[in-house]
């Protein structure tokens, strides 16, 4: 049998595609959306209120996270959403 062509072995690309797969998943994952508390969250909402990133809807009593076009109610789920959305689009970004 004759032994594989060392030009054709594709496995150590493979390897290196794979490990590189898994740092940018490991980089998404790493961002921790545990340690946002209330006062935290209002604090970034506010600042997303000011950056024209989020928009009240007041008599549906919910917030528009624009970007996404996504509606959440509590102002916690806001942030920790846009948090991780952020952190998925600047991975995209990286990747391209």
């Amino acid at each position: 049998m004759d032994d594989p062509d060392p030009h054709d072995d594709t496995s150590a690309d493979y390897e290196q595609f794979e490990t590189e797969l898994l740092a940018q998943d490991r980089d998404v994952n790493g961002v921790n959306t545990a340690d946002i508390d209330d006062t935290t969250a209002q604090s970034q909402i506010n600042e997303l209120l000011d950056a024209d990133v989020v928009t009240p809807v007041p008599e549906d009593r919910v917030l528009v996270h624009e970007p996404s076009d996504t509606a959440f109610d509590s102002p916690t789920q806001l942030a920790v959403f846009h948090r991780g959305w952020t952190a998925a689009c600047d991975a995209d970004e990286e990747a391209e």
